[in-house]
Parts: C-alpha cells; sequence; structure tokens
C-alpha cells in the first residue's frame, strides 16, 4: 500500500487514470467506509451482542435440561428398582399369607370335621336312647293292652268277674309264658 502512495505522490495522474474508469470518488469511499464501520458498531451493540447473549443464555438452559434428562433418567432407574423390590417383596408376602391361609384353613377343616363327627355321634346317642326309651314305653303299653286282653279273654270264657288280684296273676303267668 505505500508503494500505491509513493506511485500515486509522483504521478496525480496515474491515481486519477486508474480510479477514473472504476468511478472512484475518495470522498464517497471514507464516507461509505465510515458507514459501514458505523453499522458494524451498533450490529455488534445492539444485534449480534444480544443474539449472542441469546444464544449463550439458550445454550446453558440447554444443558441445564440435559442434566435435568439425566438427572430423571437416573431417578427413574433407581424407581424402577424400588418398584421391583416392592412388587416382589408384595409377592412374597402374598405367597406367604396364602400358604399361611391354607394351613390354616386345612387346621380349621380338621377341627370341623371332628367336631361334626362328635356331633353326629352324639345325635346318633340321643336317637338310639330316644329309640330305647320309646320301646320301653311300647312294650309297656303292650303289655298293659297284653294283659287287660288276656284278663278280658278269660272273665268271658269262664264267665265270671275276675278281681284285681286274679288279673294281675293272669296277666303275670301270661306275660312270663309270652317272655320266656
Amino acid at each position: 500500500m505505500n508503494l500505491l502512495l509513493a506511485v500515486a505522490a509522483e504521478n496525480p495522474s496515474l491515481l486519477e487514470s486508474v480510479t477514473k474508469p472504476f468511478g472512484w470518488n475518495p470522498a464517497f469511499f471514507f464516507a461509505q467506509l465510515l458507514n459501514f464501520v458505523l453499522v458494524i458498531f451498533v450490529l455488534k451493540k445492539f444485534a449480534f451482542g444480544p443474539i449472542g447473549q441469546i444464544l449463550g443464555e439458550r445454550r446453558e438452559r440447554i444443558l441445564a435440561a440435559e442434566e435435568k434428562v439425566k438427572l430423571i433418567e437416573k431417578q427413574l432407574a433407581e424407581s424402577e428398582i424400588a418398584t421391583a423390590a416392592a412388587i416382589a417383596k408384595a409377592n412374597e408376602d402374598a405367597t406367604r399369607l396364602i400358604n399361611e391361609a391354607k394351613e390354616s384353613s386345612a387346621v380349621l377343616t380338621a377341627q370341623k370335621t371332628q367336631e361334626a363327627i362328635a356331633s353326629a355321634q352324639q345325635i346318633l346317642a340321643k336317637a338310639e336312647a330316644a329309640a330305647q326309651a320309646e320301646r320301653a314305653t311300647i312294650k309297656a303299653e303292650l303289655k298293659s293292652e297284653f294283659g287287660r286282653l288276656v284278663a278280658a279273654t278269660t272273665s268271658q270264657v269262664t264267665g265270671k268277674v275276675l278281681t284285681a288280684d286274679d288279673q294281675k296273676r293272669i296277666n303275670e303267668d301270661a306275660l312270663a309264658k309270652v317272655e320266656g
């Protein structure tokens, strides 16, 4: 560049011969250069700076969000492990309770069976006692009726009225013969 300025200082027409065909005007050039520098400064201060800051903040939020995602994934994995452990424990407890229920139901079934057998035996014993009592009652009624019939038949056959002692003696003889 120094060479270009030195040549232009020695030969001003040379500089003019180069700049004229291209329409170069030094005043406009420097004004535009100043405008360019001002636009760059304004853009950097009011556009690129805030945009860069926003992008930096956004980058930080993205990094923070990625860290939160990693933390949430870790917590989720821990939660799944804890849930699996809780489910396994609940299954073990349920199995234990089912086994205990089966055992207690077997014991209860055996106990109720024994109670039912004892109750049935009591009912049978009561029924047998009632049947024996009824047989005894019927037997006593039968003896009484048999004795009355024998006495009535004897009195009709003999034609005489039997006394209470006669009836008693005839009844005893007849019953002794029937039972014996």
